[in-house]
């Protein structure tokens, strides 16, 4: 039997990490911002103190040498002191100023006055016996500092000093540093509570509002104050609430405009499906074979009406285009491809073509339903007979120019800004077949790969649509 192949390393679980982690993420942003600032300053104000610490006793001990050190030099060059019992006032001078004094000599034997007992041993007898020039140590069972040096002939001063008031005051010391640190924790932990109120509250408006829109669907925007990280993260909170705003009504409206565009030719198939029914019950009246015929004939016009509708409604609202494509096109041949389409659907009208070459980078297919949705355009208003002018030119640096010209009545005024809009039709055209979105997708085609569509009048009289496309000359 084959064993299992171990986990990878990075998912190999550590016994108490993952709980661990999964406590701290439980943390709310606010207290980690405290735990962090109080860590931080509990971090400096340690080594702020333990330096602090250091350095005064270091500072404390070298003062203790050498007041101790400068005590046994005038000591030696004081000739009372060195009597033979020490009973001169410089020796009771420094009893005391809490120093002890004695004098070893090179055989082992100690002279010391009454209550002088400074501790000597083998580094004091170096000193005495010549084997050393001076030494300074610390005695630990007496806690004193212990000096030695030279007095007179094999013989050596020794002089001690206690430590227990320069421990007394580093033990005070110790006692502030922890005091002094302990309150500077706890005002960084205030200090960080405060802060992280104040520069979290931005976020928490943010939160909230994500779950106000999670809940309910209302995409209200925040009210942005200062010019920090958080006000411009709050704005772009906000841009993208109203492109979604936005977005839904898009939606909403393009649902209403579909459905009320919808209900007349689907009204229309069912009547007209209801009287061919009617029509074949043995007790209806009969209908005769050109009413029948027209009737099939409008219900096959209105099923193709419904059949370029949804397309254009699909065309529409497709949500997955991509904001570029980077397919090289050559614009000539796309709009020769759209004129092939639209002669065959309507042969009673000319077109004046001249094309100039133009490549650019784009969707062959979304540019030829647009090229085909203009020329349709045109052919609609043109008359028997009429001519639709189409020019394909170089307009300005970087971008051509798609010109479609009808000889129809042209467009008034107050509509061209609205021609491209979805389901929007003027006055006139309310009677022509079309559902109102041929113009839209045009739009929507050259926006998308970075152009522009506009409406305006042709030298002709009739209408003249502009559409502009990025590119450079083939």
């Amino acid at each position: 039997m084959i064993a299992p192949a171990p986990p990878p390393p990075d998912l190999i679980s550590v016994p108490g990490g993952e709980r661990e982690t999964g406590r701290w993420q439980r943390v709310s942003l606010r207290n980690r911002v405290t735990l962090l600032a109080a860590i931080c300053v509990a971090g400096a104000v340690a080594l702020v103190s333990v330096g602090a610490f250091f350095t005064v006793r270091d500072s404390l001990y070298q003062q203790v040498d050498n007041n101790l050190m400068e005590r046994a030099t005038q000591a030696v060059s004081g000739p009372r002191v060195l009597g033979p019992d020490l009973q001169s006032v410089p020796a009771a001078f420094y009893a005391a100023a809490n120093l002890r004094i004695s004098l070893v000599r090179a055989d082992g034997t100690e002279i010391t006055g009454p209550g002088q007992e400074p501790p000597w041993g083998a580094a004091e007898l170096a000193v005495a016996r010549g084997r050393e020039p001076w030494s300074l140590r610390t005695d630990q069972q007496t806690n004193s500092r212990v000096v030695a040096i030279p007095a007179a002939d094999r013989t050596a001063l020794v002089m001690s000093q206690s430590l227990q008031p320069t421990k007394a005051t580093l033990a005070q010391l110790s006692a502030v540093l922890v005091v002094i640190g302990g309150s500077g924790i706890l005002l960084a932990a205030a200090a960080g509570t405060a802060v992280g109120r104040t520069a979290l509250r931005p976020v928490q408006r943010l939160t909230a509002a994500t779950e106000r829109v999670a809940r309910t669907g209302e995409l209200r925007p925040i009210p942005v104050s200062g010019d920090d990280e958080l006000a411009r993260l709050t704005t772009s909170f906000n841009r993208m609430l109203g492109a979604l705003a936005e977005s839904q009504e898009q939606q909403r409206r393009l649902v209403a405009d579909a459905g009320h565009e919808l209900r007349t030719p689907l009204t229309s198939l069912r009547t007209n499906l209801e009287l061919l029914m009617a029509s074949d019950r043995p007790d209806a009246p009969t209908l005769s074979e050109q009413d029948r015929d027209e009737m099939f004939a409008d219900v096959r016009a209105q099923l193709t009406e419904l059949s370029a509708l949804v397309g254009d409604l699909v065309e529409l609202a497709r949500e997955d285009a991509p904001n570029a494509v980077h397919e090289p096109v050559e614009l000539v041949d796309v709009v020769e491809r759209a004129l092939e389409r639209a002669r065959r659907r309507a042969s009673g009208v000319e077109f004046d073509v001249r094309l100039q070459s133009w490549s650019m980078l784009g969707d062959a297919t979304a540019l030829e339903r647009a090229v085909l949705n203009l020329l349709d355009n045109g052919t609609k208003w043109s008359p028997q007979g009429g001519t639709v002018r189409v020019r394909l030119r170089p307009y300005d640096s970087g971008f051509a120019v798609l010109e479609v010209a009808d000889s129809g009545p042209g467009i008034s005024p107050e509509d061209r800004p609205h021609v491209f809009e979805r389901f929007y039709r003027s006055t006139d055209a309310r009677t022509l077949p079309g559902s109102g979105l041929g113009l839209a997708i045009v739009k929507q085609v050259a926006e998308r790969h970075g152009g522009s569509a506009w409406a305006g009048e042709a030298p002709e009289g009739g209408a003249l649509l502009w559409v502009y496309l990025p590119g450079r000359p083939g």
